[in-house]
């Protein structure tokens, strides 16, 4: 098989989308990708569906069309494959969608709880380097003039205004260096991969890394489930395509021993830390019924709704945060110039 080459996760939502309303049409899966590619007006867009369009005029299923394509992930090769065997490809394309829209929208909000206190910080730096760089001089020569000096902090300050100043190239290179590896970042998924298993070694199971990795892994049962796969092999193709941290790992083997164990598929996960006892009442409750797709389905969208809480609390934390700290600093540096400048002017007068 030829080298991943990625695709966004809205472009996988809409095309399993697609590829779903096509079998439900009653037309052939190569007659629709023929219909989409003729549509298709971006060059990447044809470049795709022409990778995918050609072994399956050959006569080729679609798992084996996806797998034979640069672009498709091997979760989604796989799923299909899966749907095929059980003869359900077009409920397990539609899962598809709702799984890959489910993965976007946690990673949009992931980006966003780092992106929004990054420039807000930014922001608080840059006005109080303005304020002891720039106007505390201003303010030590208005004091010369009156045969007077600024206070200990307000000199203080304005000193290591100075040698920041004096370090300008120095740190010029290392805000170059943080863009270059930011841009890296948005630019390289290889990268951003990278990045992110690092992240994971350290903070993978702690607070919103955890929660973030349990929601994947929820949702990838879900689909997994409702593509007809066994509970075991619902695990191990969840735990393939959530997992990679050292923490999460740990739950999902922990979880697959519950099973082989004897363990039913709710005792199974909550044991291994994956879902919460309420959760796992219910998707017991939903087994019971013969609706176990549907109660993780349920699941899933209340731990994608529990990460974006997640981030929307720390975030609203942060913000008022940052600007307390910016007043207070901004604050304390004006007190400390006016109160003596104001007591020099009332002698005066």
């Amino acid at each position: 098989m030829k080298k991943y080459r990625g695709l966004a996760n809205t472009y996988l939502s809409v095309f399993c989308m697609e590829l779903s309303m096509i079998m439900q049409s009653g037309i052939s899966i190569a007659e629709g990708v023929y219909l989409l590619l003729d549509e298709e007006t971006d060059a990447d867009g044809k470049r795709v569906l022409k990778s995918l369009l050609d072994p399956l005029e050959d006569g080729l299923p679609l798992s084996a069309a996806l797998k034979k394509s640069p672009y498709f992930p091997k979760y989604m090769v796989n799923m299909a494959e899966v749907g095929e065997k059980t003869g359900r490809l077009s409920e397990t394309l539609k899962s598809l969608s709702v799984h890959y829209e489910r993965m976007d929208r946690v990673a949009v909000a992931v980006k966003n709880a780092i992106l929004y206190p990054g420039i807000l910080l930014l922001m608080m730096m840059a006005v109080v380097l303005i304020l002891i760089i720039g106007v505390l001089p201003i303010f030590s020569d208005v004091f010369e003039r009156l045969g007077s000096n600024m206070s200990t902090l307000a000199s203080n300050l304005m000193r290591f205004g100075e040698w920041l100043s004096g370090a300008s190239v120095v740190f010029a290179a290392i805000f170059g260096l943080i863009f270059i590896i930011a841009l890296a970042l948005w630019v390289f998924p290889k990268f951003r991969g990278g990045a992110r298993k690092l992240l994971g070694k350290v903070w993978g199971n702690r607070g919103l890394m955890r929660e973030t990795a349990s929601a994947r892994f929820i949702s990838a049962m879900s689909l997994a489930l409702a593509s007809g796969l066994d509970t075991q092999e619902a695990v191990t193709m969840a735990a393939a395509v959530s997992g990679g941290t050292k923490a999460a790992n740990q739950k999902y083997d922990a979880c697959m021993e519950h099973l082989q164990a004897g363990h039913t598929l709710p005792d199974a996960m909550r044991h291994a830390g994956i879902i919460s006892v309420r959760d796992s009442r219910f998707l017991s409750l939903g087994a019971t019924s013969g609706m176990a797709d549907a109660a993780m389905a349920d699941i899933a969208r209340r731990a994608e709704n529990n990460v974006q809480d997640h981030i929307e609390n720390v975030v609203g934390r942060i913000e008022p945060t940052l600007i307390i700290i910016t007043s207070l600093i901004v604050g304390v540096v004006l007190l400390s110039v006016m109160l003596p400048l104001m007591g020099i002017m009332t002698s005066l007068g």
